[in-house]
């Protein structure tokens, strides 16, 4: 039986623009209120921050480890809880919860190291508890579309991928980036942790293909970036197919331009998160197709997702609501005895830990001089 569940958060403070979308989010489908909260450091702001959204000061904690340890205790205690806080706090944070017992929701990048991730991963399994990677664009009705058609075959074979998440706000020296652009919080990537790990989950959602090897040149464009600001990434996957990655911060009059590619032996798709309602699918007669969420053409799975008719366009607050319709679903049944694994339809630790072996071939790749390197599985 679904039943409201409670959540707690750890971050999103006063002004926090991420902890407020997340927020929205859960509050789309009223699957779960928030109850709990460590949204700062500083118990005063955490206070006003739990005040504003109505939570009585007592579940308003000092620490992490307070709540956490409270929480687990209390018959009324969270279900799950949300962190988003910078990249360097997520491992021992998400690590308390579960150790908790507690269901876990984090922002990506996971951790800021593999082997980090993998403990995590490793600590949910033993627990059996879920955990869910926020990699909001994977939400959008069309990009499930995208990864419907393409793994059952309606391109072909995929041959080649092409994808770019290009920005600019860090184009000027003016901008320092605030702690993405510290080592101490972001951890030893910027770009690529911001935007790269997207792209690698993104393809393979989409795809179903696993990255073989990485040949990546970093780099750091902007006078006084200490971690790289613009991205190149040859990819070799494990069927033999090609990819190029580009992702950066410095493309002057770029917002939010994650844009897909894929290339197969029967077709092509084409996908822009900045234009989520439809997807370009060519055919191999070179008849170009496009696909608007909304519509009978939109596969039963990715139309179950589908939360306005076709002409009021859905975004991305509705693509991280999916996110959460999801696990909220299987944390409900995680509750009843009812869950089965084939209930995910979410980015797990698993491939947040994809995300970060990723992230450390790259690095290799560079320091090593731009050579081939393998991805751990």
């Amino acid at each position: 039986m679904s039943r409201i569940l409670n959540y707690g958060m750890v971050g999103g403070g006063p002004g926090a623009f991420i902890g407020h979308a997340h927020r929205h989010s859960v509050a789309l489908d009223e699957s779960a209120k928030l109850v709990a909260g460590c949204f700062s450091r500083d118990h005063e702001k955490c206070l006003r921050q739990g005040e504003e959204l109505h939570l009585s000061p007592d579940r308003c904690y000092t620490s992490y480890l307070e709540m956490a340890q409270k929480e687990a205790a209390r018959e009324d205690g969270i279900d799950f809880v949300t962190v988003v806080t910078p990249n360097s706090s997520h491992y021992e944070i998400c690590k308390a919860f579960l150790e908790a017992g507690i269901h876990v929701a984090c922002d990506k990048p996971v951790t800021v190291s593999f082997a980090q991730a993998q403990e995590l991963r490793d600590l949910a399994r033993e627990k059996g508890l879920l955990f869910m990677v926020t990699y909001t664009y994977t939400g959008h009705v069309t990009a499930k579309y995208v990864g419907d058609l393409v793994r059952s075959g309606g391109i072909g074979d995929v041959r080649m991928v092409m994808a770019e998440y290009p920005q600019g706000w860090l184009a000027f020296p003016e901008n320092d980036g605030g702690w993405r652009s510290d080592p101490a919080f972001s951890g030893p990537v910027n770009c690529l942790g911001d935007l790269g790990t997207h792209v690698e989950n993104i393809i393979a959602t989409m795809t179903g293909l696993k990255i073989r090897r990485v040949l990546a040149k970093m780099d750091k464009k902007v006078e006084g970036h200490i971690l790289d600001d613009n991205d190149s990434i040859l990819v070799e996957y494990d069927t033999g197919a090609s990819g190029i990655y580009w992702v950066s911060q410095i493309a002057v009059g770029s917002d939010n331009s994650l844009k897909v590619r894929i290339y197969g032996s029967r077709g092509t798709v084409l996908w822009e998160q900045e234009s989520p309602e439809k997807v370009t699918v060519i055919d191999a007669d070179k008849t170009v197709r496009e696909i608007h969420r909304g519509h009978a053409c939109v596969t039963k799975h990715a139309a179950g997702y589908t939360r306005l008719p076709a002409g009021h366009p859905e975004g991305w607050y509705e693509a991280m609501a999916n996110l959460y319709h999801s696990f909220t679903a299987c944390v409900n049944a995680k509750k009843d005895g009812t869950f089965t694994d084939d209930m995910i339809d979410f980015p797990t630790i698993e491939d947040g830990a994809h995300g970060l072996a990723f992230v450390e071939a790259c690095l290799k790749s560079t320091e090593n001089g731009n050579t081939w390197i393998p991805v751990e599985a």
